[in-house]
């Protein structure tokens, strides 16, 4: 009787965990409300906005940097003396992709004093640098304007695909305050730094605007790009595999062509591939296997010390050494407490495509990053869930939601860029 019991039990949660989903996704892709077409004329404003934004940027920016040159202070990993502007606009990785631009990546890994592999150029993908080196040859501006451009450029594309993306998923007034605070955001300043940030957001948020149109196919190029750009590509193949079964569940009521589902296996699969190219690069061109995975240790080593790669553990590593047991348990909460906001409804009516990419790139986060001061930049692609519609709900919260940004904003320029690495 016990087992018999057991047995109808395991199989009513079964049935209405699978109840629970297929609703879920039957909310996620069914129709949006309240969703209007883009009208003419709709790029000029998100320009201006964009070039606002820009402007606040390099306004924070300036003063920190007049402020350290008056007090001396040094900058960058090497604690070198302030000196151009330009130069503190291209200090840190900036650097390092100069670096890379100009005589690529080591054959020969450098090792610490105790034989372990010391920080190196392979844990930076070569995208930008690439792009650096061709925009720098074919102007004849220096590496460090080349770098700054790209980023700007960059980060205007990515302004306005944010944008359509979300008209296409929500309402003009949360798209429009998402593309407001992604604009003025505490991050916001890296992008007039030489940094792969603004270039590997405008090919995440065109890869979900190519999804949330269906035009899966298309988001192969743009995920093979992305994954030699910045670590994260990988995300977006897990968030193409979980819209593939979302489709999947609710083929009866919208039809699933051959041609979506190869479209979502092909880029998936291409994207997953190129995600994983990286490592096996480096170590065929340095002939030391494991050798990104070291040099990515090599950084973690400030923060958890000597030992072994733990996936799926660092944060909770760091957490323990720093602070125990509560340590560990700050980490989850934080994970869990993001979880629970994406999996909420205002987020949900965005569509399974923002969520599915945002739980993908929430668990890819936890999985191989540390909760550095990094990390506060590499949440950027999870910006489409500033179109939740509570964070612009009434014009108190906007006005609220603007100050906030800009005083973050003022003090991370500050923390995170002049006086520490972000």
């Amino acid at each position: 009787m016990s087992r018999v019991t057991d047995e109808r039990g395991r199989t009513s949660t079964l049935a209405r965990w699978r109840i629970t989903t297929r609703t879920w996704a039957a909310e996620m892709l069914g129709p949006r409300a309240h969703v209007t077409p883009l009208e003419p004329g709709w790029a000029p404003p998100v320009v201006l906005l964009w070039a606002a934004g820009r402007m606040i940027n390099l306004v924070l920016l300036a003063v920190a940097f007049a402020v350290a040159k008056v007090a001396g202070w040094t900058f960058g990993p090497e604690g070198r003396p302030v000196t151009g502007f330009l130069d503190f606009l291209s200090g840190w990785d900036a650097d390092r992709y100069g670096t890379i631009a100009s005589q690529g990546y080591p054959v020969v890994l450098p090792l610490a004093a105790d034989g372990t592999i010391d920080l190196n150029n392979w844990a930076f993908l070569p995208v930008f640098p690439f792009l650096e080196r061709v925009l720098a040859n074919a102007t004849g501006v220096p590496w460090q304007l080349a770098g700054v451009l790209i980023s700007l450029g960059a980060s205007c594309a990515a302004s306005l695909v944010l944008y359509a993306l979300l008209r296409n998923v929500t309402t003009v007034r949360s798209a429009w305050w998402a593309l407001v605070l992604f604009s003025l955001g505490p991050l916001s300043f890296v992008f007039v730094l030489g940094y792969a940030e603004s270039l590997f957001l405008l090919l995440i948020f065109g890869a979900l605007l190519l999804a949330v149109r269906r035009r899966y196919l298309l988001i192969a190029p743009l995920g093979i790009v992305a994954a030699f750009t910045r670590p994260g590509a990988l995300a977006l193949a897990l968030a193409l595999g979980i819209l593939l079964l979302g489709r999947w569940m609710l083929r009866g009521e919208d039809p699933l062509p051959r041609s979506e589902v190869v479209g979502l296996v092909v880029s998936g699969v291409a994207t997953a591939a190129a995600g994983l190219m990286w490592p096996v690069i480096a170590a065929t061109v340095t002939g030391e296997p494991g050798a990104y995975v070291q040099t990515e240790m090599a950084w973690w080593q400030p923060f958890l010390g000597q030992g072994p790669l733990l996936p799926i553990a660092p944060g909770i590593a760091m957490g323990w050494t720093w602070l125990g047991p509560l340590g560990v348990v700050i980490v989850l909460a934080l994970v869990g407490g993001v979880l629970r906001w994406i999996a909420s409804r205002p987020v949900r009516a965005l569509g399974l495509e923002i969520v599915g990419f945002a739980v993908s790139y929430t668990l890819y986060l936890f999985a191989v990053f540390l909760p550095t001061q990094s990390i506060a930049r590499l949440v950027l692609p999870l910006s489409p869930l500033l179109a939740d519609r509570r964070l612009s709900r009434t014009r108190r919260r906007r006005l609220w939601s603007i100050a906030v940004s800009l005083a973050l904003q003022a003090a991370a320029v500050f923390l995170l860029w002049t006086l520490g690495n972000p």
